[in-house]
């Protein structure tokens, strides 16, 4: 199988795109949009997505969940691409990016890249983001539809961590599986929530 991020990378840098800049995050919005459909499996199986058991605070991880009270939430995403946010009883909270349209994905990604923790962006690098700064921030906007509370027991497998360097491709990558309701629904409610 090729590999996804290289070839989007490739496409990039052939085309002059500047890495983690607007340009760039646009420009992968716009590419990815021509994408149908990602194998959800094999996207964890691939570099340079690594697979963890626990993740801390800041960092981007895709994963397959079933929530707890899936039959009274009017939708739910099985494959969150969330930042985690913090640490909260019996799970953590996150960012799942999947509630967004991409346009305003791409503007919700542009504030969250003003607050890692290392300018230069690394496979080390993390969110410094925290729901207080979250509800404060004028560029923050864009986080209530999207910050959300998940269960441990209710992952249904590890975590694959995104390395910084690949952030703006697996936020544009069409992998949410939304349940119950179609992404047009789950974008225009996220916009009325704004």
């Amino acid at each position: 199988m090729s590999n996804l991020f290289q070839n989007l990378e490739m496409e990039a840098f052939r085309a002059g795109i500047t890495p983690r800049t607007r340009e760039s995050r646009e420009w992968f919005r716009k590419r990815i949009a021509s994408l149908r459909r990602v194998n959800r499996n094999a996207l964890m199986r691939e570099e340079p997505i690594t697979l963890a058991n626990d993740v801390r605070a800041g960092a981007m991880v895709m994963f397959f969940y079933d929530p707890k009270t899936k039959d009274k939430l009017p939708y739910y995403d099985s494959f969150p691409l969330t930042i985690l946010v913090d640490r909260a009883d019996g799970g953590f909270t996150g960012l799942n990016l999947h509630y967004l349209p991409p346009v305003l994905r791409a503007k919700f990604l542009d504030g969250l890249m003003e607050i890692t923790d290392d300018k230069k962006i690394t496979d080390k690098s993390k969110f410094r983001v925290t729901y207080s700064y979250l509800k404060r921030a004028a560029s923050m906007k864009y986080f209530k539809p999207c910050f959300k509370r998940y269960l441990t027991e209710h992952v249904r497998s590890r975590f694959g961590v995104v390395p910084g360097p690949e952030w703006e491709i697996a936020t544009f990558l069409p992998t949410a599986d939304f349940q119950k309701a179609s992404k047009t629904k789950v974008y225009a409610d996220s916009r009325r929530m704004i």
